[in-house]
């Protein structure tokens, strides 16, 4: 069990509060009286590890917003402002850029800036960013990830893997088409895809960690199996020149950083739920996560994606 995972286990005895949603969801869900529910979020960036420190920082800053917002798009939600924690580094030029960068991100997205907090940091530390989203969507709206059912598609919105690909580029580990490095600094939430799949799905969630650790995730919460062909899952024409044997397939399903939607989706949705995303799966009675190809079953590589590490 990981740090991340016995820490979260831990908290959800005292998060009772039923918006809390056991924990399980990347968002609460808080009813408001005044009709439209709202869902908050708040993610952490953390310099060395979900963000590289020669990244530009106004790429940074459009990756803290984009991704708050992608786990709102996850509940199918709306929206509405968001509030900043900020770590200062004794970097004035990297604060000025960043804030910049920030600037243009919230005007991109027609999202204001609320408020938070800024903390002085000791000079040389990682630089620590955190950003709370709030969104609202119709009463009963956003998707429980806890909803899936058996028999539900999992659907998901786009092709896996570019960020993965610009991450190595970014690394200057390999070269490759701009755009690759551009899905790794700058993801795009998929608000749009997000508002129109959440009335269609029993569950839904982004994919921040990997395909198939987030579907599983889903089947694991809902108390399920899931099982994915991997020759279902759309890769990029700009992905595909680095190769689309099993080996490449099974890095884009794990790399993680892409920010799709995957959605669990009844049968009888289907046609709807393929006007925003590809069907590449389907949830079932028991438990575990199973991949399959064209060959047959497939053995689960040893690493499902990205989980949280102390040390």
């Amino acid at each position: 069990m990981s740090d991340e995972q016995r820490l979260i286990d831990s908290l959800r005895a005292i998060a009772r509060h039923p918006a809390a949603r056991g924990l399980a969801d990347d968002a609460a869900v808080l009813p408001s009286p005044l009709g439209r529910d709202l869902v908050l979020t708040h993610d952490m960036l953390v310099e060395g590890v979900h963000y590289l420190a020669g990244d530009p920082p106004g790429d940074v800053a459009w990756k803290l917003l984009a991704v708050n917002l992608s786990d709102l798009a996850a509940k199918g939600a709306e929206p509405i402002g968001v509030l900043m924690g900020y770590g200062l580094t004794g970097r004035p030029g990297w604060d000025d850029e960043f804030i910049a960068g920030l600037a243009r991100a919230l005007d991109h997205f027609g999202v204001p800036l609320l408020g938070g907090d800024t903390v002085a940091q000791p000079h040389g530390d990682a630089r620590v960013l955190g950003l709370t989203a709030i969104g609202q969507v119709a009463p009963g709206g956003a998707p429980d990830r806890r909803g899936a059912q058996a028999g539900d598609l999992l659907v998901l919105t786009g092709p896996v893997g570019d960020a993965g690909i610009g991450l190595a580029m970014a690394r200057g580990e390999i070269t490759g088409p701009r755009r690759l490095l551009k899905a790794y600094r700058l993801p795009m939430p998929r608000l749009a895809e997000g508002r129109a799949l959440a009335p269609l799905a029993h569950a839904m969630a982004d994919v921040s960690d990997g395909l198939l650790i987030d579907a599983g995730r889903i089947a694991a919460a809902s108390g399920l199996a899931v099982t994915i062909d991997l020759d279902a899952v759309p890769l990029s024409d700009e992905a595909r020149r680095f190769g689309e044997d099993r080996a490449a397939r099974l890095a884009a399903v794990t790399a993680g950083d892409d920010y799709q939607l995957i959605a669990a989706v009844p049968l009888d949705r289907r046609a709807a739920a393929e006007r925003n995303g590809v069907v590449v799966g389907r949830f079932e009675s028991g438990t575990g996560l199973h991949l399959v190809d064209r060959t047959g079953p497939v053995p689960l590589p040893a690493t499902l994606g990205y989980e949280h590490r102390a040390g």
